[in-house]
């Protein structure tokens, strides 16, 4: 009886994690997200890429790790702050970790570590668009 309770317990705890990560994937993508790999210290022989979605938050980029209880976002990127040092498509086993018809561009900063994000030709065009529109009377940074 107690191990029926249990395991009950058990499938009702996953249920509602299931169900919670659903909803946080449709709210967010209902809300403008994109959806994006990220990989922060891309030299690194041990960096990984990570699943997630990216949102615009007026002069921010904010990302969102797809298997994360933290309500905020898990990475923010400063417009102003970011600048494309390369762009390339994934290489061998990449393409697999990344989503479909993915560019990765290595971006830098002066404030953060390098990262390289990838994404789909629509999202891509997003963020190209987005990065290179800065207000009136903002410097645009651009890759010498």
């Amino acid at each position: 009886m107690t191990i029926t309770l249990v395991v009950l317990g058990l499938l009702l705890v996953l249920v509602v994690v299931a169900l919670w990560y659903s909803l946080r994937w449709v709210r967010m993508r209902r809300g403008g997200g994109v959806s994006v790999a990220l990989r922060w210290s891309p030299d690194s022989a041990r960096a990984g890429w990570h699943l997630g979605l990216g949102r615009y938050e007026g002069e921010s980029f904010a990302w969102y790790r797809v298997w994360s209880l933290r309500t905020g976002p898990d990475r923010v990127f400063e417009r102003d702050a970011l600048e494309i040092a390369d762009r390339r498509d994934p290489s061998g086993s990449e393409a697999y970790a990344v989503p479909a018809g993915s560019t990765v561009l290595r971006c830098e900063s002066d404030t953060q570590e390098a990262i390289e994000i990838a994404m789909g030709p629509g999202a891509l065009t997003g963020f190209l668009s987005w990065l290179e529109s800065a207000p009136p009377g903002h410097r645009i940074r651009r890759a010498s």
